[in-house]
């Protein structure tokens, strides 16, 4: 009952989207799994404590971890609030930090190899057209599939995304995904629903979902001989990092990203440095010693 309200509450009032609340709602889940049968007013802060080590136990990282208790704590701020709730259990708890990953990302060539085929048919140009605007313009997995008709102004070269925090960034366009682009909505009018206002529509004529995009990259992936799977995101990883390589100008980066900070954005200084380092390396006569 008091789950159903909070989600209610982050719908209605706080206006999250759908896929925002159920990641909210299972979160809080396992919280009220964690519980069992002690009712949540009497949690007190070691309970919330023994449970972070049960979740880091199941093998959770802190990312993870710090992302439930974010969950939990606003669901207590609102038990206050609206259910007379009088302390919240998850206040002052930190989850433990755990060492950050470089984001993996495709080589210039290996972007060459995924996005240098021609294709036929609208499924294909769907894909490659999707996968040329991930890869132009750095776009999340959500706001791909968040696109309406209209967000891409070929007039201009650029993009309109609606990304975290409902913010709504303008993102240029490259000319290979701009044909590609163009080449879509070309296929796209027999697939689409009549009045359907997505930019990318599945068989049916719906929305395509994030998950069939995903699915849809790591065929494409193995199909053109990459020889691993390659995530969405990798696509916006690769270019940053590219960008960055070219340019280094991390301030334009993070806008086109759509970071609220730039220390998110930086870790693409390390890998850019990773990729000066592997030139030194290879060309430098002093580089590396030698027995």
């Amino acid at each position: 009952m008091l789950l159903r309200d909070y989600v209610a509450h982050l719908t209605d009032e706080r206006r999250l989207s759908a896929h925002t609340a159920r990641n909210y709602a299972r979160d809080i889940a396992v919280l009220l799994e964690l519980a069992g049968a002690v009712p949540l007013k009497r949690l007190q802060v070691h309970d919330v404590r023994r449970f972070i080590a049960q979740l880091h136990g199941r093998g959770l990282d802190g990312k993870s971890l710090a992302r439930s208790l974010s969950a939990w704590r606003g669901f207590f701020r609102y038990l206050a609030r609206d259910h007379g709730f009088q302390h919240n259990p998850c206040a002052g708890i930190r989850a433990p930090k755990t060492a950050k990953k470089l984001p993996r990302t495709l080589s210039p060539d290996e972007a060459g190899r995924l996005l240098g085929t021609d294709v036929e048919g609208p499924l294909a140009l769907r894909d490659k057209a999707m996968f040329e605007l991930l890869y132009s313009s750095g776009l999340r997995l959500s706001e791909l599939t968040g696109l309406d008709l209209g967000d891409v102004n070929p007039d201009d070269a650029t993009v309109r995304v609606t990304g975290k925090g409902a913010k709504t960034r303008i993102v240029p366009v490259g000319r290979y995904a701009l044909q590609a682009l163009k080449a879509w909505l070309a296929a796209r009018q027999p697939l689409a629903k009549g009045g359907q206002r997505a930019y990318f529509v599945n068989s049916r004529g719906g929305r395509l979902s994030a998950r069939s995009v995903q699915a849809r990259l790591e065929r494409w992936a193995m199909k053109q001989g990459l020889g691993r799977r390659v995530h969405p995101h990798a696509l916006r990883h690769s270019f940053a990092s590219h960008v960055l390589q070219s340019s280094g100008d991390l301030r334009a980066v993070q806008e086109m990203l759509g970071h609220a900070s730039i220390s998110t954005t930086q870790v693409y200084t390390q890998l850019d440095f990773q990729h000066l380092a592997k030139i030194y390396d290879a060309a430098h006569p002093r580089a590396r010693k030698r027995g």
